[in-house]
């Protein structure tokens, strides 16, 4: 998703409010995204396909979220154009099936300012930190490794190191899903620093325990129904179910498998 480690710096047409507090609940912030008036604040100058920064209020909440809609995605040879905002919202329901909270939490919204898209809650990040200066910490080491697993599962083809945000309170989001859930490998990654390394076994518990949920949760299934194809949905499944047959973290594949450019 667009969500973005600084604000826009042109384009601002109101006064930035700050955003939501990170206490604030889940639930609270998913209400305050799915039901919230969109204030364009400006564009963010950079990345391929539109994305604004916006203000949101709602029952006297107001605050940041990114905002990605239908109509400003650059089409693709190779995922089908105007999908790209049901991906963003797909990564944000895997995550929160898999229990890890990677994603900001994220919505579609069939009308906006530009129509149908994708709504984020906005990351306030350090603009100097990115995977590349946070990856060998070793306390984040649990999280980054979830971070890999969550790509290969949903096969995410851009996994730049400035997609990875650390927030003011040390938390690592992932962000910027548009191009995730290919029925074909397309994984393309920045973090191969634990290639050929085994799967810690609570890493795939919580995997297995996924699994089971994409086999026997009607609204986990429902919802990635009105999100993916039916193809690309069976092709997670593969995945989920080739990662517990060999947990071992992959190594790069026969196709390009760093994306560009890096950060």
């Amino acid at each position: 998703m667009g969500t973005v480690s600084r604000r826009p710096r042109s384009g601002v047409a109101r006064r930035i409010p700050d955003p939501l507090p990170p206490e604030t609940p889940k639930e609270t912030v998913l209400r305050w995204l799915r039901e919230g008036e969109i204030q364009l604040l400006g564009l963010v100058p950079w990345g391929s396909n539109a994305t604004f920064l916006v203000a949101v209020v709602h029952e006297g909440i107001t605050g940041l979220a990114i905002y990605k809609p239908q109509r400003g995605e650059e089409p693709l040879w190779d995922f089908p154009h105007g999908t790209l905002c049901y991906r963003e919202v797909a990564a944000y329901v895997v995550s929160e099936a898999l229990g890890w909270g990677l994603v900001p939490p994220t919505v579609l919204r069939r009308s906006g300012p530009y129509g149908r898209g994708a709504l984020q809650l906005y990351i306030e990040a350090d603009p100097e930190e990115n995977y590349f200066t946070f990856r060998d910490d070793p306390a984040l080491q649990p999280t980054l490794m979830r971070l890999a697993v969550f790509d290969l599962l949903t096969n995410n083809a851009d996994r730049k190191a400035g997609h990875c945000l650390k927030d003011r309170n040390g938390r690592i989001w992932a962000i910027d899903h548009g191009i995730c859930f290919h029925a074909e490998p397309k994984l393309r990654t920045v973090i191969w620093d634990y290639r050929g390394q085994e799967i810690p076994e609570d890493i795939v518990e919580e995997v297995r325990a996924f699994e089971r949920r994409l086999k026997t949760d009607a609204d986990l299934r429902g919802e990635l129904a009105r999100l993916l194809r039916p193809e690309e949905i069976a092709a997670l499944e593969e995945r989920t179910a080739a990662l517990l047959e060999r947990p071992v973290f992959p190594h790069p594949g026969p196709w390009r498998s760093v994306p560009w450019p890096m950060i």
